[in-house]
């Protein structure tokens, strides 16, 4: 997968890259390429915002500058899909990261303060994510979420295949949580690990974990 992400704070990307998952894929199953805003603008002393008409407090991203990246990097919109990170798209869950891991070029967009031109979202954008009803200062974090959504889910990412096959919204849980998991001690200031997880009995721990999941998902 080519995914190409379209920033103010690429550097912030840094620490992304050095964990896994993507740092297992990058340069194999993933090619991921960051480009700056202020690098394509066509503006002076690199200007990429402005304040918005009407007024009001903020600064809008240009749509003439995201405009500008998009034809520098590939000579005009791409064909592929153009994800701009917003507040106003459909929320991210586990069957949009699924659908977006499925491509094979992916361009994310992202913004800071006020967000986006509108003419972005509707002109340059093809599609529009938002990770969850709540305001961030920029497009970032949720790039880096959905970097490491769509990440995990590329070959060789996990350090073994059987870490994604049972876990919450997989379909091995019919879409449901995770189950409770317990690790060394088996006891701490009188916290007990349940005695099934101690049995050796796996069909029946099985079991357990299954009827785990279903308690704990609304």
């Amino acid at each position: 997968m080519q995914l190409d992400v379209f920033t103010l704070v690429p550097h912030a990307f840094a620490w992304l890259t050095e964990q896994r998952p993507v740092a297992a894929v990058l340069g194999d199953e993933l090619d991921l390429r960051l480009f700056s805003y202020r690098d394509y603008t066509p503006l002076r002393a690199g200007q990429v915002d402005d304040e918005p008409y009407g007024g009001g407090a903020g600064m809008v991203l240009r749509v003439d500058v995201v405009a500008a990246a998009l034809d520098a990097v590939y000579g005009g919109v791409p064909d592929h899909r153009v994800v701009a990170l917003t507040p106003q798209g459909r929320q991210l869950d586990q069957a949009v990261v699924e659908e977006l891991a499925a491509e094979e070029r992916l361009t994310l967009l992202s913004a800071r303060f006020e967000g986006f031109d509108e003419r972005v979202l509707i002109h340059l954008a093809s599609d529009a994510i938002s990770i969850g009803p709540y305001v961030l200062s920029g497009g970032e974090l949720p790039a880096m979420v959905v970097t490491d959504a769509v990440a995990r889910l590329l070959p060789g990412a996990l350090g073994s295949e059987e870490s994604g096959r049972q876990e919450s919204f997989s379909a091995e849980l019919d879409g449901g949580l995770e189950y409770p998991h317990y690790t060394r001690p088996p006891e701490f200031r009188g916290w007990r690990v349940p005695d099934i997880l101690l049995s050796g009995d796996h069909g029946r721990i099985d079991e357990w974990r299954i009827e785990q999941s279903r308690l704990r998902t609304p």
